[in-house]
């Protein structure tokens, strides 16, 4: 695709009011691949203007044709799912057929999802002698990351537009090229100008400024802990909504009796996937004592047939704090099966698949987001010690149990301090809501849930 050189504003691509621009690199070969405008605060300025404009007569437009404009996106984005994936394997880096079967497929999935739901959702009910109205927060700005570029994107933009909300989005400056083909299908699924808007630009400005922009009512972040207390903080000065997804160090637990071959195959799969760049990926692999050597020799012969196959990270700086977090395992005495801190190749931000054994659950490498492809496996004595290591960290956005008998791994889920817990290897599921507890974020994503963060409520007595 081609990059645009404006923002997209109330309805049209426009010029930044700076001359600032961010450079678009391909990871796996640093060739640059795109220019897009660095956005400023008065490009913020006049996209939220934009949205409180167009705020009155989206909100009062009915569910139904709200859902029908979501229906004309998803057909907009699944017409160009091929360009989609091909855009963000540019800017990501990620192997083609995983951004046509993940990155570009699952929004299109999650866009109709929502286009359903706003015809079909209850937005008001009665209480006894009331009647409460669900009605949209406001403008939101939506502040995304780069792991799943399009799929953050959505996740986001479909849920406040199907609540009657307008948007602002700043999306990660690693991968703007797919948010400006966004905006080109919302431009063809003919949303009324100024109900979504594009500002491309960096974080510590372009989202700055939408974080705290007094005409901002929520905002809804995905990303690093560290940026999202941030974004709390000065949401928070303003009695402002947030809906923060942050990081994740999610527990793989493999109790006695469980298909160890397949529980560790499927373990070291979602760690690669997407080169370890997911936050909620099974980052720790709690196995019991009698079946841990068994379990790390599966895990090393299962990471080695990746090689490179998994894609690079997306960046230079992303590369060099994988790499240090694999420096500062061997350092802390963490046994390496396979992988190491040293790139394997001189060009692109590669990071070899990664396996640690005889991890303790007071390593940095088990305690911290590493974000790159790089496996911890801890041992456990029972299962009251494994909920201990699992339940162990400050984050607690996903996991998984796996157990020969499904009550049992219920039960030990149930006890998981954690957003989402996939049981013997259940599928992914774009209806459910996602989110975390403890320092994994606030509010939830997808689904009904993800609906209703994107909602206030109004009771009317009679």
């Amino acid at each position: 695709m081609k990059a645009h050189d404006g923002i997209y504003l109330d309805g049209a691509w426009r010029p930044a009011t700076g001359r600032d621009v961010i450079d678009v690199v391909n990871p796996v070969d640093e060739q640059l691949v795109g220019r897009v405008p660095a956005g400023g605060p008065e490009d913020v300025d006049a996209a939220v203007r934009a949205a409180r404009a167009a705020l009155p007569a989206w909100a009062a437009t009915p569910p139904a044709e709200r859902g029908a404009f979501l229906a004309a996106l998803r057909d907009a984005l699944a017409a160009r799912q091929d360009e989609m994936a091909e855009t963000i394997t540019a800017e990501l880096g990620s192997p083609l057929p995983f951004s046509q079967a993940v990155h570009a497929a699952v929004p299109i999935a999650v866009a109709g999802s929502y286009a359903e739901l706003a015809a079909t959702h209850a937005f008001e009910e009665k209480i006894g002698n009331s009647t409460v109205h669900m009605e949209p927060v406001g403008v939101v700005g939506a502040i995304t990351p780069w792991n799943y570029p399009l799929h953050q994107i959505v996740a986001k933009v479909a849920p406040a537009l199907a609540a009657g909300c307008t948007i602002v989005l700043k999306p990660a400056e690693n991968t703007p090229l797919i948010a400006q083909l966004f905006a080109e299908a919302v431009h063809e699924a003919g949303l009324p100008a100024g109900v979504f808007n594009l500002v491309t630009g960096l974080g510590p400005v372009a989202g700055q400024a939408l974080a705290e922009h007094p005409g901002v009512d929520l905002v809804s972040f995905t990303g690093s802990t560290a940026v999202g207390r941030q974004i709390a903080a000065t949401a928070g000065a303003a009695i402002k909504k947030v809906a923060l997804e942050l990081g994740g160090k999610s527990a793989n637990v493999i109790l006695p009796g469980a298909d160890l071959a397949r529980a560790v195959n499927v373990g070291v799969a979602n760690v690669m996937t997407n080169s370890g760049q997911t936050c909620s990926a099974w980052t720790r692999m709690l196995v019991h004592r009698d079946q841990y050597d068994e379990a790390v020799a599966l895990a090393a012969a299962a990471a080695a047939k990746y090689g490179d196959r998994i894609g690079p990270v997306v960046s230079a700086r992303q590369q060099r704090r994988v790499l240090g977090y694999i420096e500062q395992g061997v350092a802390e005495g963490a046994r390496l099966v396979t992988g190491g801190p040293e790139a394997p190749r001189e060009r692109g931000h590669w990071v070899s698949p990664t396996v640690f054994a005889d991890v303790t659950p007071d390593m940095t490498i088990a305690q911290e987001e590493i974000f790159g492809p790089v496996l911890s496996i801890l041992r456990y004595e029972d299962e009251d010690d494994a909920l201990r290591i699992a339940n162990g960290t400050v984050y607690g956005l996903a996991g998984a149990v796996w157990a020969g008998d499904e009550a049992r791994a219920v039960a030990f889920a149930r006890r998981m301090d954690t957003g989402q817990v996939d049981i013997n290897g259940g599928r992914f599921n774009p209806q459910a809501p996602f989110g975390g507890y403890k320092q994994s974020g606030v509010g939830r994503e997808l689904g009904a849930h993800g609906l209703t963060e994107y909602l206030q409520t109004k009771s009317l007595q009679f």
